[in-house]
């Protein structure tokens, strides 16, 4: 039986908000494993001027990235979707080795197979220093919080 993965496409808005929010829960774990079983596992990614390809690969990437940023902490925002693709806005903080926060803003486009693991991911990131005292979040979204949108800056 092949791996899969609700909600499956193609995606009605119910759908590609269970599968947003799950991304960002799957994400805040830091767990590059569990965060690599969402991808099929030939799953390609550009991330930045990263390319990656397969799930090996993609916790090789998510172990590097976490070690670099500390107390890493996302929040995902729907923005579009359409049968078997969803577009989101992100942000997430974390710190640097020398204590320097950042809040880093992104987009994402998502391809997904038939059974709901995302075969392709496109992401586009800036980083803007920000100080301590202007962090927003501080661990995973509370329920009160969840499908709420993310703030532009």
């Amino acid at each position: 039986m092949p791996e899969s993965r609700p909600p499956f496409p193609p995606f009605d808005e119910e759908g590609a908000l269970r599968k947003v929010q799950a991304a960002e829960d799957a994400w805040n774990t830091r767990d590059p494993g569990r965060v690599a079983l969402a991808y099929t596992p030939d799953s390609v990614w550009r991330n930045r001027d990263t390319f990656v390809t397969g799930r090996e690969a993609i916790v090789e990437f998510l172990t590097a990235k976490w070690e670099r940023e500390q107390d890493y902490v996302l929040r995902k925002s729907l923005w579009a979707f359409r049968s078997n693709r969803i577009a989101v806005r992100f942000q997430y903080e974390w710190h640097d080795h020398q204590g320097q926060w950042w809040r880093s803003y992104g987009n994402e486009l998502w391809e997904f197979t038939e059974t709901g693991l995302m075969s392709r991911r496109e992401a586009s990131i800036n980083d803007v220093a920000i100080s301590e005292a202007d962090r927003r979040w501080f661990g995973p979204r509370p329920d009160d919080e969840r499908g709420h949108d993310i703030p532009l800056r």
